[in-house]
């Protein structure tokens, strides 16, 4: 292979619009498998796991203030932490308590237990899941309820605090004021003038009432604060939702996620799985022309596949024109391509042109082959003809009849003497002790019996793996492979290159017709079938591009 070549093999299929419908159409099998699984998966869900009820909570909290029924100050309502809120509400307090009170595992709650704070808000909401509608709104309720008391407890710590504080200064204040209230005279007269000691001890005296007022003060409104942190606004209660509610609409959106991802996967798959998709692709990677487009066989397309091989027997025809007696090979790298139904087509449309075609393929290819030539022999019943003395003079005098009274004439099963014989179209059969040394002939005798035939003298007077069918004005003679003649029309069905050799040996003394086929054959076979070729020194003609399914 030359350098032009690598890089053609190397070069990646540029994939268009229309292939994002027609890759995962064509690999229907892979999206349908991929959608099944997701499917059975969510399906499983639904059945085999146990419903999760999850119930919802709504706390709304409040700052503590002194006197509730006064206006806040600018900015009250905000002065929560909702950030620590949200972390008292899932710390180790509010857990534990919980757990105890519901008799479970802390970690259990813990994975159960869930909380949200709105954006711009003092609502907390605590969700609970559980496998039971009753667990769950008791779980949410319980947790609601614990961080309450255990925010409350909080406050109530906070205020002993501050009231002790309260305390301790007061009676420090009081301690000073006793101390100040020894330094004034036991007795002084009304109308005595207070000396300026005196004087100052009394305001020191006035400002220390003054101040321990104030701290009572102070103290009395701690004291008083509701220390609330907040309130349930809306209990969890039935019903409530479970994740197996909405049952319907998880299937639904797993087979429509499941198609979507198939198709992902067989784009993806398409991209690794590198096959010949046109023509040109093929072109690109043989480096032959094209001989033409044989549409894949089947139930209904058995009169499509024959129509389009007849248009590759006329280029076919050129080259036996130029070359002859060089047996035509048919190749491919597997046995999957169509191959055989090609070369079973080609050699009926050579014969309908008039051609004497031997047809050589394997033993596991010979059914098929009949079923072809049977089909064709349906399709094209053969013309009359004249059998001349001994055979020699042929049927009706063509050259195809004279090779086909050469062959089948002398002493055994498959000789035919009559003197003049005029055949008209219908079927007979003359067999020799071999039931499969058959000569399949569309012809009737219309004139006086003819001299029996000599007799068999063994089975080895006729090969007895040949089979004659006459279609059109030309005839197809099938034999196994290896027991070909050596001039001639042949046409070889070869056996895939892939595990079998012979039909490259057999190309190297004649000519390679390529089969390969769209969406089937890897471009790595491919390659490697030309390079067998090449290295063998075969000559190649073309290749036929089939329809990628087998035959």
């Amino acid at each position: 292979m030359d350098v032009t070549d690598s890089v053609a093999a190397s070069r990646q299929r540029v994939i268009g619009f229309a292939d994002v419908v027609r890759i995962p159409l064509r690999r229907w099998r892979i999206v349908l498998a991929v959608a099944g699984a997701v499917t059975l998966a969510v399906l499983g869900y639904l059945l085999f796991f146990p419903a999760t009820f999850r119930a919802t909570t709504v706390v709304v909290l409040r700052p503590v203030v002194t006197d509730p029924f006064t206006l806040p100050s600018s900015g009250a309502d905000r002065a929560i932490n909702m950030t620590a809120e949200n972390g008292i509400a899932l710390g180790n307090d509010v857990i534990d308590t919980t757990a105890r009170i519901l008799n479970q595992d802390s970690e259990a709650i813990r994975e159960a237990l869930s909380t949200e704070v709105p954006t711009g808000g003092q609502v907390l909401r605590f969700q609970y899941a559980g496998d039971s509608e009753d667990s769950a709104i008791t779980g949410a309720n319980t947790a609601a309820e614990t961080y309450l008391r255990v925010r409350e407890d909080i406050y109530k710590q906070q205020r002993a605090a501050l009231i002790l504080s309260y305390d301790n200064t007061i009676k420090s204040v009081t301690s000073q004021r006793l101390a100040a209230q020894k330094d004034l005279p036991s007795r002084q007269s009304s109308s005595d003038t207070a000396s300026p000691r005196t004087q100052a001890t009394l305001d020191q005296v006035s400002a220390l009432n003054d101040q321990i007022a104030q701290l009572a003060n102070a103290r009395a409104k701690v004291a008083s604060a509701d220390l609330s942190p907040g309130s349930i606004t809306a209990a969890a209660r039935s019903p409530i939702p479970s994740s197996h509610d909405a049952g319907a609409i998880y299937l639904l959106g797993a087979v429509l996620g499941g198609l979507l991802l198939g198709m992902v996967t067989a784009h993806a798959r398409e991209a690794l799985d590198r096959r010949v998709r046109s023509i040109e692709q093929a072109a690109d990677l043989v480096g032959l022309p094209a001989l033409g487009v044989v549409r894949a066989a089947g139930r209904h397309h058995d009169d499509a596949a024959a129509a389009d091989a007849r248009y590759v027997s006329l280029a076919v025809l050129k080259w036996i024109d130029r070359h002859p007696d060089r047996a035509l090979v048919v190749l491919s790298s597997r046995n999957d391509e169509g191959r055989t139904v090609v070369t079973g087509n080609l050699a009926v449309a050579l014969a309908e042109a008039g051609q004497d075609v031997t047809l050589a393929g394997p033993p596991e290819s010979q059914e098929e082959l009949k079923r072809v030539l049977f089909a064709a022999q349906k399709r094209t019943p053969p013309r009359p003809r004249t059998l001349a003395p001994g055979g020699s003079a042929g049927l009706n005098g063509s050259p195809a009849a004279d090779r086909l009274g050469r062959n089948t004439g002398g002493s055994g099963a498959g000789r035919l003497s009559a003197p003049s014989t005029r055949l008209a179209p219908t079927q007979m059969r003359v067999s020799s002790n071999d039931p499969e040394a058959t000569l399949i002939m569309e012809t009737s005798v219309r004139q006086a019996p003819s001299p029996a035939p000599a007799p068999v003298n063994s089975a080895a007077d006729l090969d007895s793996r040949l089979m004659v069918v006459l279609i059109g004005g030309g005839v197809v003679r099938l034999c196994t492979l290896g027991e070909e003649p050596d001039s001639g029309v042949v046409v070889i069905d070869a056996p895939p290159s892939d595990t079998d050799e012979r039909g490259v040996r057999a190309a190297q003394s004649g000519v390679a017709v390529l089969v390969v086929a769209r969406d089937r054959t890897r471009n790595a076979e491919l390659t490697r079938l030309v390079d067998r070729l090449r290295s063998a020194g075969a000559q190649t003609v073309g290749f036929v591009l089939t329809g990628g399914r087998s035959a």
